[in-house]
């Protein structure tokens, strides 16, 4: 598929002032006065209106500029992270549902974070009680012993009590290491993988899609190994080639297909940013055609390394599926780390997930597999930390939960957000970081939802900690709105009707590659764009009264961009 600026749509038409209008605002701050907290404007929301002098910075959105869809954020469940959601189930089940609830409900108006997107080990990895593969019986290449139970029941339980609180929620999976006797050291714990499985590595990995799928699981996307070019005696590993890693793929392309799996895409790479224009190409030069994309992690290289793969290959896809937090390191400058990074970063840089690493671990980083020195000292931090009866949601939650309240359906089976064209102007342009996203609707008759999130992180914190709100002019479709935005993660959105009918696009944008309606192909994640003019449903009660918001003139004259430090999260 081609990935494109879709239609140049018509800024000119006339709309009236009252058509286009902020309601729904979310917002973390830098000193959690408010933590993923929702504010409705109504009766007195925020109008699009004439503009006038643009303020220091200046957001224009872009609704001719439709880029990828975004399929999710979310984390990976461990073993270590299903098991103490499992044993909070069975000690407080009422503080169980609560929390599923929080983290991945996807209802239109909640105040919970949607995560829709749930990565999962194919047996051991670094978290989990022992090391197992789903068939360790030495030279079994049949198969014969091949056992998806070897899992831990509750794996398979909770993400079905998952899949219960989000209908949408996609299952991704892969191995840690293949089964020991496949590779050169006879064990999981790191060592190569030998060309000789090749038929028998695809065979286990369609085994283990049927294997979920008898749980109740559909796989919507599998990977080949986790971090190939990683060999950590440890904890389980396994080297694996770039061309290892095609022809497995090409063999599992050909099994999927042939025993009822065609949807469920095969994710190459699924290691760190720096080998974007190497192993991830790679891949793509010699098994192109079985591969939907590729997947990368934040542990080495920067998030703009995904461009030099997007450019390469600019009609398949890219994730992010990996990055974690540590003990004990600073609240507010991790937020601006991932949003940075992922939750705006990734995005921007083309990746339709953001994931971080553990769902759920306890305030040590535990339960990590005996012996492992992957997480280190401190540890691992999860999305959410549960001690016992009660748990503690994490800076990476409110970072991804902002991003997700962007993106998620707005109506009931309707389609997920995609991302399109938005720049920031003006003399403090480097204060605000920014996404913006359309999200299509199931009704014709229904206006879509224009949604930012924005990360203003002028907080002076290179020089003297002050930390300034910023006055920002919003322009969309000849018209302007003004809000400031407090230092922290705000996410908003408003509604206005289509300037195109019946247009689909889900493709990447590729500078000066334009194309037509007519050329835009069907894919059940894209944006839906009708033509309208009816006042959409809004999760706000208000009656639909233009007024115009005086925003308050933010301090501070600051003229460069601060970034945060980089975090070395994983001992490789």
């Amino acid at each position: 598929m081609l990935y494109l600026t879709a239609i140049s749509f018509i800024a000119t038409l006339s709309f009236p002032a009252a058509a286009q209008q902020i309601y729904d605002v979310y917002s973390t701050t830098w000193d959690r006065s408010t933590l993923f907290t929702y504010d409705n404007l109504g009766p007195n929301p925020i109008n699009f209106v004439t503009p006038g002098a643009a303020a220091s910075a200046d957001i224009v959105v872009n609704d001719g500029q439709v880029n990828q869809p975004v399929y999710g954020f979310g984390g990976s469940l461990t073993d270590a992270s299903a098991l103490l959601l499992n044993n909070l189930k069975n000690a407080n089940s009422g503080q169980y549902n609560a929390l599923l609830s929080k983290l991945f409900d996807p209802t239109d108006g909640a105040d919970n974070a949607g995560l829709s997107y749930l990565r999962v080990p194919l047996g051991a990895s670094d978290f989990s009680a022992n090391t197992y593969t789903f068939d360790d019986q030495s030279g079994d290449t049949s198969l014969s012993a091949f056992n998806i139970n070897k899992a831990p029941s509750y794996l398979f339980s909770v993400i079905n009590d998952i899949r219960a609180v989000n209908p949408y929620l996609k299952v991704h999976v892969l191995p840690w290491s293949p089964p020991g006797w496949m590779k050169s050291t006879g064990t999981t714990l790191g060592g190569s993988f030998q060309d000789q499985f090749t038929t028998q590595l695809a065979n286990y990995l369609l085994k283990s899609v049927q294997g979920f799928q008898s749980h109740g699981i559909p796989i919507y996307a599998i990977s080949i190994q986790n971090e190939p070019q990683n060999s950590n005696p440890t904890y389980p590993t396994c080297l694996i080639t770039a061309a290892q890693e095609a022809q497995v793929g090409l063999a599992l392309r050909t099994l999927l297909n042939n025993n009822g799996f065609s949807s469920t895409k095969i994710i190459g790479f699924d290691h760190n940013w720096d080998g974007a224009g190497t192993y991830a190409i790679q891949l793509m030069q010699q098994a192109e055609s079985a591969f939907a994309g590729v997947a990368f992690h934040c542990y080495s290289g920067s998030v703009s390394d995904q461009d030099t793969f997007f450019n390469a290959y600019p009609d398949k896809e890219i994730y992010f599926t990996e990055c974690t937090g540590e003990q004990g390191s600073d609240w507010w400058s991790d937020i601006k780390w991932d949003m940075d990074n992922i939750y705006i970063g990734a995005i921007q840089h083309n990746a339709r997930t953001a994931l971080e690493w553990n769902i759920a671990l306890d305030g040590n980083g535990q339960p990590e597999l005996p012996g492992s020195n992957s997480c280190g000292n401190p540890p691992c931090r999860g999305i959410v930390t549960i001690s016992g009866t009660s748990y503690t949601l994490n800076q990476e939650f409110y970072s991804m939960a902002q991003a997700s309240k962007a993106i998620l359906p707005r109506d009931v089976n309707g389609p997920f957000g995609s991302r399109i064209g938005v720049t920031v102007g003006g003399s403090l342009n480097w204060a605000l970081v920014v996404n913006a996203f359309v999200t299509g609707r199931v009704n014709p008759s229904d206006w879509l939802r224009y949604s930012i999130v924005v990360l203003n992180w002028d907080d002076s914190a290179s020089t003297t900690w002050n930390p300034q709100p910023v006055k920002a002019t919003i322009e969309f479709r000849g018209q302007q709105a003004t809000y400031t935005f407090p230092v922290g993660v705000t996410t908003l959105w408003w509604y206005a009707p289509s300037t195109s009918s019946d247009i689909k696009s889900n493709k990447k944008t590729t500078a000066g590659n334009h194309i037509s309606a007519a050329e835009a192909q069907t894919d059940s994640d894209e944006i839906h764009i009708h033509s309208s003019t009816q006042v959409p449903l809004r999760s706000s009660s208000a009656s639909f009264n233009p007024a115009n918001v005086t925003a308050t003139a933010p301090g501070g004259t600051a003229t460069e961009r601060k970034e945060p430090l980089f975090r070395f999260r994983r001992s490789l």
